[in-house]
């Protein structure tokens, strides 16, 4: 099976699955979710024109005056009476102009004896301090589209639209599976030869930013049975993230057990580095993903697929990475036939390889926070040559 590009595996790894089940959430269970249909305005917002300011509504038209006070008008309060010619409404900041009033005249530009009002000013323009009603938005108009991500502000927008709920995707369920038999529980003592186990920690903790239950089904021994058994216990979950024996070597039995338990693989091998062995298809009813064993790859990975495919499956309208353009801080080789991601910081200077590109150096991965993507085939780069780099993790 021929090398895959990044891009192709990606398309390739959301077209496996639907998209997870609509549910109606409360609004404050909203947030870090994505909606899976339009949402309309149920109201319009302003309601009815509202001052911006705190003063007086007049007609423009009769500055600089007299005006004779007649009412007042509050956020919250009864509607004042219409404005005829001559009178003015004293009005606060949100509180909704009288009927006749255009404009509002602000306290610090007016001058009031008693019920007395007039201008210092000798114009005043029509429309002046008034949010004109449904100038933010109008009833039965598109509020929020399908795919947008619910943030601070949108569910802001949501609430104020006339929304208690909202349609989003039930949280996806990822079972996790490390193999190895050199692997120990976190925390456990390794002997000479042994290795703890930190993939899962790592994924679950990258997982946690999205809204997700992720399913620990343990450290599962380099053994065929074993491996079957444990792709049996993952029944039920949306996606099954193993991560090591997706090589080719002796102990490498992901794949074989993977078909032994009745699952399809779509795609194996990436032309990325790190990250070659990655592996994915289907398997009772679950997206299949089988990241590398090292830790580096298996970040790099995920970040790249595994991320991705939840926030697809979850109604996101933009689940891939994103990108931005940088300036190198120091040069770099030429890459060779694979895409390198080299795992980066950013500095004042512009964006820094770290020291070490090994697949097992994870002391360096801690202190990056963003990819330098170069394709494969890039010539060498100077320092402040442009590159594209992802931010790390979710």
């Amino acid at each position: 099976m021929s090398l895959l590009p990044v891009a192709e595996a990606q398309g390739r790894l959301m077209a496996l699955g639907t998209r997870l089940p609509t549910e109606d959430v409360a609004i404050p269970a909203c947030t870090g979710r994505w909606l899976t249909r339009d949402v309309m305005a149920l109201r319009d917002q302003p309601w009815a024109d509202l001052s911006a300011m705190d003063g007086y509504a007049v007609r423009a038209a009769e500055c600089p005056g007299p005006w004779q006070v007649t009412a007042e008008s509050s956020a919250g309060g009864a509607l004042p009476p219409p404005l005829q010619p001559g009178e003015a409404c004293r009005i606060f900041t949100g509180a909704p102009l009288p009927d006749g009033a255009d404009s509002v005249l602000i306290q610090e530009d007016a001058i009031r004896e008693g019920t007395l009002l007039r201008s210092t000013e000798a114009s005043l323009p029509t429309g002046r301090n008034v949010r004109p009603a449904a100038s933010d938005f109008r009833g039965g108009g598109l509020l929020l589209a399908a795919g947008t991500a619910l943030g601070p502000a949108q569910i802001a927008l949501a609430v104020l639209g006339g929304h208690g709920t909202l349609p989003v995707a039930r949280p996806a369920r990822i079972a996790l599976i490390s193999t190895g038999n050199e692997l120990v529980s976190p925390g456990a003592f390794a002997s000479p030869g042994q290795l703890p186990c930190s993939n899962t920690p790592m994924l679950a903790a990258l997982l946690a930013s999205l809204p997700c239950e992720v399913i620990d089904l343990g450290i599962v021994r380099d053994d065929l049975n074993s491996m079957t058994a444990a792709f049996d216990r993952a029944r039920g979950a949306d996606i099954i993230v193993s991560t090591g024996g997706a090589s080719v070597g002796d102990h490498d039995i992901v794949r074989p057990a993977f078909a032994r338990a009745g699952g399809s693989l779509d795609f194996w091998k990436i032309r990325m580095r790190p990250g070659k062995p990655l592996m994915a298809g289907i398997l009772n009813e679950a997206i299949f993903l089988g990241l590398p064993g090292n830790p580096v790859s298996a970040f790099v990975t995920a970040t790249l697929f595994l991320l991705p495919l939840v926030r697809h499956l979850m109604g996101s309208g933009a689940s891939l990475p994103r990108t931005m353009p940088a300036a190198l801080a120091s040069a770099l080789p030429a890459t060779g036939e694979r895409d390198d991601y080299l795992r980066a910081f950013r500095s004042e200077a512009g964006v820094v390889s770290v020291t070490s590109q090994d697949s097992a150096a994870t002391a360096a991965l801690a202190k990056a926070d963003c990819l330098i993507l170069r394709p494969a085939g890039s010539p060498a780069a100077a320092a402040g040559d442009p590159v594209t780099v992802i931010s790390l993790g979710a």
